[in-house]
């Protein structure tokens, strides 16, 4: 018996992000993907209607993966602080175990070339950022965090910097350690944060 259509679409998705690493977006193919899945190129199509719908499942991937993560940390009780700290410390725990989400989210196939997959990425970007800027405000209503502080741009600055962080992992080959970074990356921000 064959498997399952979601268990396939997992497979395509887990071998397009290994071959994203390898190869990059621009010379990824159709045809890799299903050599690296064990399948007839046409199988891809039964699954995914082109392949920028696959890089959008991929995208999907990320932010739902992400989500399961560190979603939690959002909406438990708790200085924001604390909880904030902990976003830092998992998120780039989870990018350092996928080489991929940087090669596919700083693609000039995403930035360029693909209005809907910028339109996906934007989406998880903004739903991120309006969650942070939440948790932001939670830790001035605790005082934890300064009343100075502009919530959005706070939020947006946060992202940025962890933003530059994996765009470097990235240029670098990834030759560091992307989670050994996360406490000095929340050491530089905090002092900006408190009251």
């Amino acid at each position: 018996m064959g498997k399952s259509h979601e268990v396939r679409k997992q497979e395509i998705i887990e071998a397009t992000m290994a071959l994203s690493v390898e190869k990059g977006l621009k010379k990824l193919t159709t045809q890799a993907i299903a050599d690296r899945v064990g399948i007839a190129q046409p199988t891809i199509f039964r699954h995914f209607k082109s392949r920028d719908a696959i890089f959008g499942a991929v995208i999907n991937w990320v932010g739902d993966s992400l989500f399961k993560v560190i979603g939690d940390l959002f909406s438990t009780p708790g200085p924001a602080d604390e909880r904030l700290h902990q976003i830092i410390l998992k998120q780039l725990a989870f990018m350092g175990k996928h080489r991929a989400i940087p090669r596919v989210l700083f693609s000039d196939r995403l930035h360029l070339e693909s209005p809907k997959l910028k339109t996906v990425v934007q989406t998880m970007m903004d739903g991120y950022a309006q969650r942070l800027t939440r948790l932001i405000e939670e830790g001035i209503e605790q005082r934890v965090f300064s009343p100075e502080l502009e919530p959005d741009r706070t939020a947006r600055f946060i992202l940025a910097a962890i933003q530059g962080l994996v765009m470097r992992w990235s240029v670098y080959e990834f030759n560091f350690s992307l989670e050994e970074e996360a406490e000095p990356l929340w050491q530089f921000l905090q002092p900006s944060l408190r009251p």
